[in-house]
């Protein structure tokens, strides 16, 4: 299973967002991190425990706490989509 990075792609398996694809920006600590869909899909950036994602063998090359449009370029630039 592939570590919860910065940049790594995962799909929430818990809750009302479940099935949707995100972006980690940021780690903050061992149970949580920072994700965003970057104005793709439903999800706004927040805090999410790790426990509730599904890491995906995707990754995309951005920096620690890049901003929805950083994302949103490095995601189209990797030929990625997160509909």
């Amino acid at each position: 299973m592939p570590a919860m990075d910065v940049g790594r792609l995962a799909v929430i398996i818990a809750g009302r967002r479940a099935g949707e694809k995100v972006v980690v920006v940021d780690v903050i600590d061992r149970n949580f991190v920072l994700v965003t869909g970057a104005g793709l899909n439903k999800v706004k950036r927040r805090r999410m425990n790790v426990k509730h994602l599904e890491p995906l063998p995707e990754k995309v090359n951005i920096e620690r706490g890049a901003d929805d449009d950083a994302v949103k370029t490095a995601l189209e630039q990797a030929g990625i989509s997160l509909n």
